[in-house]
């Protein structure tokens, strides 16, 4: 087992125990009455708000685009590393299926003189071929990221928005998969959550931890060195934007734009858009840029 496959099994541990503390947990995940519409509510961030450890709670959304086109599907994926090179081309569909899922939990409050948590997350983006009968309805791509989070309340004016909280992670992403088509990276990860009013950002810069056995080299030249989501909610739509950039402003300039919109329906349930550009929608594609289009329906938003 490679080291930081130890990580990943702690972190399904604990939110294994989590989940069997009791059908609350699920309660607390979708109740519409219980849907977090700003970062103190989301994160926990004072006494009025703070539900406990071991809870199950929404990180970021959870939605299924039952069809997702795509201007240019990843047939033959490749990487910088020869030995992660597809040695064919598989004929894939430009319409498939995206779905994601995305939870927390706290397993320490308190810390640092009662301004510090420690959480652990745990997201998952599948891409399925749900369509593509000549190949069995294959899933295309699977991406497992879990992560740490060490998260601090904070509150201060940065350029008109209050700063809520600033945090540090480890985080861990890869698609799981054998060679050629194994891909994964760790990073450390800052974050920093402000708003006002209706709005709030989300600012994550990231550090790429090296690896010796890299299945994609010059990955962050792709997928970027960080990234900022910007958050609009009004008359229960919500509205995001997440923008990674690689952060040369020159002829190697990459990134990704990913914009969502959530619009009700009925209850936790809403109408589900999100439209995408550049690279990186996932793990196998970090070096393939496209446009994609999905629609379908989500229960959870970021706020």
């Amino acid at each position: 087992m490679k080291l930081y496959q130890y990580p990943y099994c702690l972190f399904l541990c604990l939110l294994l125990f989590s989940c069997y503390t009791g059908t609350a947990q699920i309660n607390t995940l979708f109740d519409s009455s219980k849907q977090f519409r700003t970062l103190n509510e989301r994160w926990e961030l004072d006494s009025t708000s703070q539900k406990g450890t071991f809870l199950i709670t929404p990180y970021k959304s959870i939605y299924i685009l039952p069809t997702r086109w795509s201007s240019k599907p990843n047939e033959k994926p490749f990487s910088d590393n020869p030995q992660n090179v597809s040695p064919e081309s598989v004929d894939y569909n430009n319409v498939e299926t995206k779905f994601q899922i995305s939870f927390k939990t706290k397993i320490f409050q308190g810390l640092f003189f009662g301004r510090g948590d420690l959480w652990v997350g745990y997201t998952q983006k599948a891409s399925w071929q749900l369509y593509n009968k000549s190949l069995s309805r294959p899933f295309r791509e699977l991406n497992y990221e879990p992560e740490v989070i060490l998260n601090f309340a904070t509150d201060f004016n940065v350029f008109g928005l209050r700063n809520k909280m600033l945090g540090i992670s480890f985080n861990h992403e890869s698609n799981g998969r054998g060679m050629p088509l194994s891909r994964s990276w760790n990073r450390i990860i800052l974050q920093a959550g402000l708003e006002k009013g209706n709005w709030s950002v989300y600012l994550r810069p990231w550090y790429r931890l090296p690896d010796t056995e890299d299945d994609n080299p010059n990955i962050s030249k792709y997928m970027g060195r960080g990234d900022l989501t910007v958050i609009y909610i009004k008359n229960a739509n919500v509205l995001s934007l997440m923008a990674r950039h690689n952060l040369y402003f020159n002829s190697k300039s990459k990134g990704y734009l990913e914009f969502d919109w959530a619009y009700p329906i009925s209850g936790n349930l809403k109408a589900h858009l999100q439209v995408s550009q550049g690279y990186g929608e996932t793990l196998i594609d970090y070096n393939n840029r496209q446009t994609t289009i999905g629609l379908g329906v989500s229960l959870i938003e970021w706020l």
